[in-house]
């Protein structure tokens, strides 16, 4: 039997490309060479396209071809160029599906996957209207909130405008409003504070959020799977020592984190656990996901739960929270891998 021929997508223009590089290691090294064939098609920061070798640190001074996805759906495929081809001259190879491992704009934001809908080769993960929606965090509290969710109260400043401090109950969060992350997040404890974070979430997005602090312990649950037929991970919980959660944000995170650790199983009530299962998989279905996600929330000491935000392409690195919730609730990368990939391929419903 052939084995599928994946694409797989890494690196990319934001601000999470190293990080993308990470989960795209990890995927290399837990895909079952059995079963697929992958072509590692890397991104750089610049926005060029190369066929690889594989997604090791140096990956952009080994072995590489100029290449690009092919927007004809006839082609299904890539279109690669040896140096010493002639100009115009490209190689053909064709794609059976495309993983991309891609974070944070240009990524998860909805643009690969409108590519990926005109080349007409199916994809894991969310759709272009989803992966947009879930990526500006005022339109998903809104959707959300439309469909009974609880979410922060919020404000948003767009372009040049400005917001009276005075008007604010502090604590608050200052975030860009379509980043990933905590790139540009500042906690405002006092009136005085707020235009410095401000001016710091601008420098990510023009779109800035400012959101209520949530008093409550913070929760993330892994989800994978399409429509009706969805499961979830094990939960996890964030324990902090001090500050607020800054994912990727340390010099060495596959050493742990100088505030957070996370606990899987979160060591929360069954009853929490069961609530913050069945809300993340009805956020996730109001937001339109599929084939994979990670709903996080916030989990108040009266037992009422809050979203925070929905990741539509979650890190799959070694210290990643994804995969350690969908390993403790028995499900290996590897399975994870296998179980999107067929999704893509079988249980889209565009």
């Amino acid at each position: 039997m052939d084995k599928l021929k994946v694409g797989i997508i890494f690196g990319g223009r934001s601000e999470e490309h190293p990080i993308s590089i990470k989960s795209a290691q990890e995927v290399a090294r837990n895909l079952d060479a059995e079963k697929y064939e992958p072509f590692y098609i890397g991104i750089t920061k610049d926005g060029a396209w190369k066929l690889c070798d594989g997604p090791d640190a140096d990956w952009e001074n080994g072995n590489c071809r100029q290449a690009a996805l092919s927007p004809d759906s006839t082609v299904h495929g890539l279109l690669v160029r040896d140096e010493g081809q002639a100009p115009g001259r490209y190689e053909m190879i064709p794609l059976d599906v495309v993983l991309p491992v891609l974070h944070g704009k240009r990524g998860e934001d909805g643009a690969m996957q409108g590519l990926l809908e005109l080349s007409g080769i199916p994809y894991v993960g969310c759709d272009v209207q989803s992966s947009a929606l879930c990526m500006d965090k005022s339109l998903a509290y809104t959707v959300a909130a439309s469909a009974g969710i609880a979410t922060p109260n919020f404000w948003i400043i767009a372009g040049d405008q400005n917001i009276d401090p005075g008007l604010l109950t502090y604590p608050v969060f200052v975030k860009p409003a379509r980043s990933g992350s905590s790139f540009g997040v500042t906690k405002v404890s006092r009136a005085e504070e707020l235009q410095s974070a401000v001016e710091t979430a601008r420098q990510y997005d023009a779109k800035v959020l400012i959101e209520e602090a949530v008093v409550g312990s913070e929760i993330g649950c892994a989800i994978l799977g399409n429509e009706l037929d969805l499961m979830a991970g094990e939960v996890d919980r964030i324990a902090l020592s001090h500050g607020f959660f800054r994912i990727h944000q340390e010099d060495a995170p596959e050493t742990g984190s100088d505030n957070s650790t996370a606990i899987v199983p979160a060591d929360i009530p069954a009853e929490s656990r069961v609530l913050v299962q069945e809300t993340a998989m009805a956020v996730y279905r109001a937001l339109g996901c599929s084939g994979l996600a990670r709903v996080d929330l916030f989990l108040k000491e009266d037992g009422a739960v809050v979203l925070n935000e929905v990741n539509t392409f979650p890190g799959m690195t070694s210290y990643s929270r994804y995969p350690r919730m969908m390993a403790a609730a028995g499900i290996p990368l590897g399975e994870v891998l296998d179980r999107i990939l067929s999704l893509a391929l079988t249980g889209k419903s565009r």
